[in-house]
């Protein structure tokens, strides 16, 4: 294992993962910031980790904070041959992940994606708790295909688009709004900087195509006993509908299921404190008995 560190900036870590052909060096771009338990966080598909931003410095006043490019999006290559961009090898490179930076047994945070990662970490006993903003896999068929096609619609655009054009509109409250307000209820709030990072984040991510074909299947349906969840989500989710919270409760019932209001699918940029809170809450230590 090598990394580069250095705090408060964008650092690597590089580690190796077993494959059917053998082991295969996977590298990792990662920020980490604060102090106190570990909490990582784990952004959703065609997004980066700077989708934590708004919520990062309160975060790590409390907690030693690692937000991390997943494999193939922002700053991290795709996975080497040999391994595939689906929920259990994924779940295991970060398991990896967490070796490689003496992170033991985190606390997990995700949205969309990221939170289906987490519960799937908190499954395998690799995190020590979770919560799960928005998370991916409690969806109806329907619902599925409603998202993923939106996703497609979405990362046809942010490929198609020239980034001048992206700069000219992320300069206006319209411009933000027409490129992100599937995600964000209230998109204007994004600074222009981050509306153009986050569409070329989108227009760029190498393991897009094959992370969605991987989740045609997917259906979180384990409960997770022994391992505290907490699964929130935004009343103005326009991509993963609020009703799939209702049956995250019912599949995982210790769960806490915590309503954002006025928060869409990616709500750390709707509604900042609220979001740091939940996180915060989540991630307290286990009352001793």
């Amino acid at each position: 294992m090598s990394s580069s560190v250095s705090p408060n900036l964008p650092s690597t870590v590089s580690f190796d993962v077993p494959t059917p052909h053998g082991p295969r060096t996977t590298t990792v771009s990662y920020a980490r910031v604060g102090i106190g338990e570990p909490l990582l966080l784990l952004h959703g598909i065609g997004h980066h980790r700077q989708a934590w931003d708004p919520v990062v410095d309160i975060l790590a006043t409390e907690r030693d904070v690692v937000a991390v490019d997943l494999p193939g999006f922002g700053a991290s290559p795709s996975l080497p041959g040999g391994l595939a961009h689906d929920l259990p090898t994924t779940s295991a490179v970060l398991g990896a992940l967490c070796r490689a930076l003496d992170l033991d047994r985190p606390h997990a945070a995700g949205n969309s994606l990221g939170g289906l990662l987490a519960l799937e970490m908190g499954r395998e006993r690799l995190v020590r708790s979770v919560t799960a903003l928005s998370p991916a896999g409690f969806w109806t068929p329907a619902e599925r295909r409603y998202a993923f096609t939106v996703l497609r619609g979405m990362r046809h655009t942010a490929r198609r688009l020239p980034v001048p054009v992206v700069e000219r509109m992320a300069r206006t409250a319209a411009g933000r709004t027409a490129l992100t307000s599937t995600i964000y209820a209230r998109p204007a709030r994004r600074s222009p900087e981050a509306v153009v990072a986050e569409t070329l984040a989108l227009a760029r991510a190498t393991a897009f195509t094959e992370t969605l074909r991987a989740g045609t299947a997917v259906r979180f349906t384990d409960d997770l006993a022994g391992v505290p969840v907490t699964v929130a989500w935004g009343s103005r989710d326009r991509l993963l509908l609020r009703r799939q919270g209702v049956r995250a409760k019912r599949t995982v019932p210790q769960a806490r299921l915590v309503r954002l209001p006025g928060c869409g699918h990616v709500p750390m940029n709707d509604d900042p404190a609220l979001v740091a809170r939940v996180l915060l809450d989540g991630s307290r230590p286990a009352p001793q008995p």
